[in-house]
């Protein structure tokens, strides 16, 4: 083929990308990073609940459903999905708005999240799961439990608790204290500009909060971050990700009419941000619980400490 052919067919073949909006097969696209992984990962989609949700698996034994959180995908358990598929059917999801999956202009709340999993859990006839989830996806994981209780034999959620009150009780203002300053639980409730700053820039944030939440920066290494900064590009990622915020009012409303989770529930905190945001909230939430502090890490402990958290959800999942 003559050169000028070859340039010819290479612009049909992006035009071909826009016009049917496929993503360029690259060693960041989900399939290959669940082909790089050890083990039999694959990936692929499920339409439940009304939308779609991407998901990763891999491995055999009783089924293990992982909840990602902000700002991250089903990679951020990369270290962990390996030896968990050695006992575990190992499922890792992206959740709506997330990654992979659809990203819809409404859903956020934690309930209809929840119901979204607990479409998947069906779909994939998974019977009861040991469910997991860090950040959002605990948020996620502790409401799949509550409203969808046959679904869940134990519990593990990764250094955050369901929205309750005591979120009302946040600064804007940095505590001369010590007390977190999360101010970006009110920059992701502004409708509409976050995606306009933000979008084309994700690695910026992703790098803000990487450097100021994790005790080892290269825990998170720079491919991670690449796919990470990938996943919350474009506008529609970043819309997603804010709905989860956007949401907590409604959250808060419906942990209000929650029964304690009655099924075993480990919590896994960090030891070096100066809080633990587990132990306060657990015991209003759960009457069967115990709370671990992960030393050598900040928020991010499957990354920070992939060994200490094997060994924790091992023990406690059997």
């Amino acid at each position: 083929m003559g050169w000028s052919l070859r340039i010819k067919a290479g612009v049909l073949a992006l035009a071909l990308l826009a016009a049917t909006g496929a993503a360029p097969v690259d060693g960041l696209s989900d399939a290959a990073l669940a082909r790089s992984l050890p083990g039999d990962f694959r990936s692929a989609h499920a339409e439940v609940n009304g939308t779609r949700l991407h998901y990763v698996a891999g491995g055999r034994g009783e089924p293990l459903v992982l909840l990602p959180g902000w700002p991250q995908t089903w990679w951020q358990y990369r270290k962990v999905m390996p030896e968990l598929a050695k006992s575990y059917r190992v499922i890792a999801v992206d959740l709506r708005g997330m990654g992979g999956s659809a990203k819809p202009e409404s859903g956020y709340d934690k309930k209809t999240m929840a119901a979204d999993i607990h479409g998947l859990i069906a779909k994939l006839g998974l019977g009861r799961v040991n469910l997991t989830g860090h950040d959002i996806g605990a948020m996620v994981a502790h409401s799949v439990a509550v409203n969808h209780p046959a679904d869940v034999r134990r519990l593990a959620l990764l250094d955050v608790p369901h929205p309750d009150e005591s979120l009302r009780n946040l600064t804007l203002l940095p505590d001369p204290k010590g007390s977190p300053h999360l101010w970006w639980f009110a920059f992701n409730q502004v409708q509409g500009l976050p995606e306009r700053l933000v979008a084309g820039r994700s690695r910026v944030m992703l790098d803000w909060m990487l450097g100021r939440m994790l005790k080892d920066q290269a825990s998170v290494e720079e491919k991670a971050r690449q796919v990470f900064a990938r996943a919350y590009d474009s506008p529609d990622a970043i819309r997603g990700g804010n709905g989860w915020y956007q949401t907590f009012n409604q959250d808060i409303a419906d942990a209000k009419n929650y029964a304690r989770v009655t099924i075993p529930v480990l919590g896994l905190t960090n030891d070096s941000l100066g809080y633990d945001g587990l132990s306060p909230v657990l015991p209003k939430q759960a009457t069967n619980f115990r709370v671990v502090a992960v030393a050598g890490t900040g928020h991010y402990l499957a990354e920070e400490q992939p060994r200490a958290v094997l060994d924790e959800l091992r023990r406690f999942f059997g």
